[in-house]
């Protein structure tokens, strides 16, 4: 059983840059293949950027690509996201979640775990 809580999420410009984070409850964090996926109004839950166990592989996509980091602490039971030159297009809600499998890919469905979400808005 894992329990996700994310924060950092807020109100900023275009162009600024947001930090949110996901702390996970849990003494097999480091078992899990996290993720970050958002959801924009009337949109469905789409693939962000998700990172391996050991946190040596990450993917992106295409739309985040060279803009957003995934990041994890297995130490610390946490995982984060760097958003940089952030777009209006980048406003939703940015969900958290967990994965038991090894290369769950970019369906929501593979992801057992979802933290409750964090609202993100990028002003233009």
């Amino acid at each position: 059983q894992v329990q996700l809580v994310e924060s950092g999420g807020g109100l900023v410009q275009a162009g600024g840059s947001l930090r949110l984070s996901c702390a996970a409850s849990g003494r097999t964090f480091s078992a899990y293949t996290m993720g970050w996926f958002r959801q924009a109004p009337g949109k469905e839950r789409t693939f962000v950027a998700i990172i391996n166990w050991s946190g040596d592989t990450t993917y992106y996509a295409d739309s985040v690509k060279g803009r957003f980091t995934i990041s994890r602490d297995n130490a610390n039971n946490a995982v984060y996201l760097q958003m940089n030159s952030l777009k209006p297009e980048d406003t939703a809600v940015y969900y958290c979640a967990a994965s038991p499998l090894a290369t769950p890919g970019y369906e929501p469905r593979r992801y057992t775990y979802w933290g409750q979400g964090t609202q993100v808005t990028v002003s233009s």
